[in-house]
């Protein structure tokens, strides 16, 4: 494993804060030196049946005590950490939280943040029935692409990953790598999961990297299947379902060969209307 570079966690997270951050660490701390950046699946942090519970953590961003816990994780073992998504205070409306996406550097230093923008809220026939994130969070109003070690990366989560305008847009701006933090139901993640992940690959001739939430958390229950996509739309490697780390080796210079064989931004006849969106994300 001397040439792995990246690491997808796969958790299964509950209500507790410390137990996921100590399930988290635990990973970690079994992963080669070599690994430069890792991340972790939405509600990394906390997966809880209520929005109170939510609101109760949310934190600023900057200061807290997950965030602080998060970039000590990130400074100690000299790695860049992407927590999949935890509460934070909105950046538009104080007194609502969003659904955010931090990715912070080996010093333990902010480097990004991504509010989602794609609110969960569905009625499917499974234990859980209706779920509705607009009861819970504000949705996002920017899109984030950062320079991380191994190649710039466009940042989503979990339901964004049904709607292809936002990975354009993550393209558009550089986009190599493409985070999927998810906690996708079992019931959809069986038929929809690996396909809409392979779907936007393709499209956008990036590496898409999933990490996912499995198991059991309240009322909910998760598909897992933790996963890398490549360019052409293959599964570099994949995490079923057991709760570990899956580490692997990511070469974004082997987007180029592909993107020079197949045109896509160039062949795009709706760049016009992508541009616009762009900048109405990132005003």
């Amino acid at each position: 494993m001397k040439n792995v570079n990246v690491a997808l966690l796969q958790l299964c997270s509950g209500a507790s804060v410390k137990h996921n951050l100590a399930q988290i660490e635990q990973q970690i701390r079994q992963l080669p030196d070599t690994v430069k950046l890792v991340l972790t699946p939405e509600n990394a942090l906390l997966f809880a049946d209520d929005a109170d519970t939510y609101r109760a953590h949310a934190e600023i961003q900057g200061s807290g005590p997950l965030q602080q816990a998060v970039s000590k994780i990130a400074q100690h073992y000299g790695i860049w950490l992407l927590i999949g998504s935890m509460p934070l205070v909105s950046r538009e409306d104080p007194t609502r939280i969003t659904n955010s996406s931090l990715l912070f550097d080996d010093k333990g230093e902010l480097q990004a943040r991504y509010d989602k923008i794609h609110m969960f809220d569905v009625d499917i026939n499974d234990e859980h029935g209706a779920y509705n994130e607009s009861a819970i969070y504000q949705p996002g109003e920017h899109i984030t692409v950062v320079d991380t070690p191994v190649g710039r990366l466009g940042m989503s989560i979990c339901y964004d990953l049904r709607f292809p305008g936002l990975f354009q847009a993550l393209r558009e701006q550089g986009a190599e790598l493409i985070s999927v933090p998810a906690a996708f139901t079992r019931l959809t993640g069986k038929t929809h999961w690996e396909p809409l992940l392979k779907a936007r690959a393709i499209e956008n001739q990036c590496i898409i990297l999933a990490s996912a939430q499995v198991g059991v958390h309240g009322t909910c229950r998760t598909w897992g299947h933790t996963m890398a996509v490549s360019g052409w739309g293959e599964i570099i490697k994949k995490n079923p379902l057991t709760v570990s780390a899956l580490p692997l080796n990511i070469r974004q210079d082997s987007l180029a060969l592909m993107r020079e064989q197949i045109k896509l931004v160039k062949h795009n006849r709706f760049r016009p209307q992508l541009t616009s969106l762009i900048k109405k994300n990132t005003n």
